[in-house]
């Protein structure tokens, strides 16, 4: 009976042993006694255990916590945050026979050349500058006057009358001798320095002394290409009549001919706020700066564009004149915007 009462305390000691072990001294400072400490008591009274010799509680052994998955794992690094590409600073633009009005051209084998600037303040703009004249063999080869078929309603380089023309005229001559499509090519190259300066993007249509490309496929390229159309010349008069643009004229149903119907006034504006930036930097204008002709590049224009005369046969078209030419043409711009 003592070996039984022996054993059953044993027992509980047993027990008490391992369940301080596994949870620590919280029994202790509830004040509780467990629900399994219980059990085992009451097991203990009613059966049979030998004694061994010595009775040690097992050791504790406390398992380390598991680290939080917050913590072993790394935290992701953010995205970099979505830039816009960033444009390239030349781009190179083929003919694509599929535009509008590309079927009238008969001469269109060169591409042309999409300039970037990379001012501070860019003005997301951009400016076709067509150096006129300048294509080898252009004279020869006609084209159609207007889409349409019908006749030139008043005379330039063409008479009134005519449906068709010379798809590039070769120019007149200065007084000096130098061909006017030398100093068209030397301004043009003086505005897009001027214009990308500023922020615009330049179009460029001619930067050779020829560049395979009718009057048609040059304004066909600007329609696809840009946002305004500039056509840099000089007037075959010699006076030294000073600048002037060409504006659209007002007979034979012109206006009403597409696409000048839908886009004679838009040239209207440029043309005129051109000559604005002329007379800002005191640059003579020739009478109130407008002569209406029917021409080629307003007949297939579907963008503001306009052919500036910027002089004559006897103007000054020295490097210094044509760079304040150039800072007119952006101060036009500038206005317009």
């Amino acid at each position: 009976m003592q070996k039984k009462r022996l054993a059953a305390v044993l027992g509980v000691c047993v027990a008490g042993a391992i369940i301080m072990s596994a949870c620590g001294s919280s029994a202790q400072k509830d004040g509780e006694v467990s629900d399994v400490v219980q059990t085992e008591a009451v097991s203990a009274e009613t059966e049979s255990v030998p004694v061994p010799e010595e009775i040690s509680a097992p050791p504790e052994t406390v398992s380390a916590p598991e680290e939080s998955s917050a913590v072993s794992e790394a935290a992701p690094e953010p995205e970099p945050a979505a830039q816009e590409p960033v444009p390239e600073a030349e781009e190179t633009i083929s003919w694509d026979p599929s535009w509008e009005y590309a079927d009238y051209s008969k001469i269109h084998s060169d591409s042309v050349t999409l300039y970037r600037s990379d001012a501070s303040e860019r003005k997301d703009c951009v400016i076709a500058v067509n150096a006129g004249h300048g294509t080898d063999g252009g004279e020869s080869v006609k084209t159609q006057c207007h889409p349409d078929g019908s006749a030139k309603v008043v005379s330039g380089s063409t008479s009134a009358g005519a449906t068709e023309a010379s798809a590039v005229s070769s120019g007149m001559v200065f007084n000096d001798g130098t061909p006017e499509a030398e100093a068209t090519l030397s301004l043009a190259l003086l505005l897009k320095d001027a214009l990308l300066d500023s922020g615009y993007d330049v179009l460029m249509i001619r930067e050779d002394e020829d560049v395979q490309l009718d009057n048609i496929a040059r304004a066909v390229l600007a329609n696809n290409c840009a946002d305004y159309h500039i056509s840099l010349h000089y007037d075959s008069t010699s006076s030294d009549k000073g600048v002037f643009f060409i504006g659209v004229p007002d007979a034979g149903g012109y206006r009403s001919m597409e696409p000048v119907a839908s886009h004679w006034q838009e040239h209207e504006e440029l043309g005129e706020t051109l000559i604005d930036g002329f007379r800002e930097e005191g640059i003579p204008v020739f009478g109130d700066g407008r002569m209406a002709i029917d021409y080629t590049q307003t007949s297939y224009s579907t963008i503001p564009s306009v052919d500036l005369e910027v002089g004559d046969k006897a103007s000054d078209h020295s490097e210094e004149m044509q760079e304040q030419i150039a800072q007119a043409i952006v101060r036009g711009l500038d206005l317009l915007r």
